[in-house]
Order: C-alpha cells, then structure tokens, then sequence
C-alpha cells in the first residue's frame, strides 16, 4: 500500500470491502447488489440490499437514524472512540453481506464495529491492523451527525 490515510463513509466503506474481496479474497467479479444484478449469491455479492428492505417501496425503507455500535477491543475505532459502544446516524439500504465476513477477516480485514443487537450480524465499522497500513478505516454510518 501507499501508506495514503483512508476512511471511508457509508458507501466508502462498502466499496472499500468490495475491492479488498476482488483484490485480496481473489472474487474478481465481486460488487454490490445495487451495482450488478448478476451476481454469485454470497460468493459475488460482497454486498447486498438489506434483508428487510422492499425494492418495490424505496421510500421509508431505508434504515436510519442513530444505532448502537458495539467496538472491537484493541481496534482503531475503539482508540479513537474512547468507549465500547457509540450510537451514530445511519442512512442506507445496502451491507456487507454477512455470509463473506469470515472469509474477509481470515484474510486480514477486520469487521472492529458491528451492530448493537443481539445478531451482531452487521458490519459498522471495518479498518486494517496498523502493521498492514498506518490509517485504514471506514464506517457504515454517517458519524457527521449524530
């Protein structure tokens, strides 16, 4: 890597798990569902429309509003955060795809923030141990405003 500081926002951070999944995971046609329709389902899919959501009725289908995100011990977000958990505002339809998360984090990306509740299955907050690049970090929610 360059070493360039990174962080990424809502779609920063998928896109930053897309391309980690083509060029790390060697998923060369990894993508977002909103980008490509015609994808693996959890092997292509890097990212997908949120299980809850409705494509026919966009409006109030997104999820939003301020969450609880629960922070990785030793993680960069903790540091930064000085706390275990945060609540931050989120304006989005699509996540990573949770079925991928093991395979990213055996290679090396590491999921620091997921969601508050008892799934933990969302992904908030992903970041690169500092060995690997000095200031990797993005997030799913809008932090901003909250």
């Amino acid at each position: 890597t360059s070493g360039t500081p990174f962080l990424g926002i809502c779609l920063g951070m998928q896109s930053a798990v897309i391309e980690y999944t083509r060029n790390v995971c060697g998923i060369e046609k990894a993508n977002s569902a909103e980008f490509e329709d015609d994808l693996t389902k959890d092997e292509e899919d890097a990212v997908i429309f949120m299980p809850e959501g409705d494509r026919e009725r966009l409006g109030g289908t997104m999820r939003l509003g301020a969450r609880e995100t629960v922070l990785r011990e030793g993680s960069l977000a903790r540091r930064l955060y000085g706390r275990e958990r945060v609540f931050e505002r989120h304006r989005h339809r699509y996540e990573v795809n949770p079925a991928l998360v093991e395979r990213l984090e055996e290679s090396g990306l590491e999921f620091s923030g997921r969601n508050g509740d008892s799934s933990g299955e969302r992904m908030e907050i992903v970041e690169l141990q500092q060995d690997v690049h000095p200031y990797f970090i993005a997030a799913q929610f809008h932090p901003e405003f909250t």
